[in-house]
């Protein structure tokens, strides 16, 4: 009989693992939030169609819904693309043993060095999708549980960086060595702070592309 593996709350990473939650204006992610962006005329319709949309149909949304609808086009956004040496995941499952502990999670969408469907440093992950009132899942502890699992991986003490989503609410994610940091929410229906979110996305790929690879 397979063995389940242990889903985490939040509460037992940060004893297990020694970690510290830090206030949302911690410079790292003070800094990455720190972000301005301009869309053209085809991204700017691309824009004003999904925010319409989720305006009127986020509360209705399945998961599913919402991936389609809407998380891939803020993706597309972004800027977030792969290429020949750094590729987008989607449910991908990651794997590793920290510090004597076998954590294993999916990640619903991850940016990594990688070959193929060989995921090998990842430097960002994408959680949660999760419905305001979803009992399933702590989109959080998923995170940070992906994290770790980067961290040991990559083994370069370079941050690690992500976001989840709950519902309309976006919250984004630094972590250096054992301090995470968690922003204040942001409102994907609001006109304003999807511009934001998408600010802050494209802010990432320079991060990686300027201090990140190796």
């Amino acid at each position: 009989m397979r063995k389940k593996i242990k889903q985490f709350s939040e509460a037992e990473l940060i004893d297990i693992f020694e970690l510290k939650r830090t206030k949302f204006d911690a410079p790292l992610l003070k800094e990455w939030l720190d972000a301005e962006t301009e869309l053209n005329a085809n991204e700017q319709a691309t824009f004003d169609q999904i925010l319409h949309n989720t305006a009127q149909f986020i509360d209705a949304w399945a998961e599913e819904d919402l991936k389609m609808n809407f998380i891939a086009f803020v993706i597309q956004l972004a800027h977030l693309q792969g290429n020949e040496t750094i590729r987008t995941f989607f449910d991908k499952t990651i794997e590793a043993t920290v510090d004597g502990h076998f954590l294993k999670t999916k990640t619903d969408f991850m940016i990594a060095k990688g070959i193929l469907d060989l995921a090998k440093t990842p430097y960002f992950h994408f959680q949660g999708y999760k419905k305001d009132k979803d009992p399933n899942g702590d989109p959080v502890a998923q995170l940070i549980e992906a994290f770790l699992i980067a961290q040991e991986k990559n083994k370069n003490g370079k941050p690690i960086y992500g976001c989840y989503v709950i519902g309309r609410f976006w919250y984004f994610v630094t972590m250096e060595g054992k301090s995470y940091c968690v922003s204040k929410s942001f409102d994907c229906t609001d006109y304003a702070d999807l511009m934001h979110i998408i600010a802050v996305l494209r802010k990432f790929k320079m991060i990686l592309e300027t201090r990140l690879l190796d």
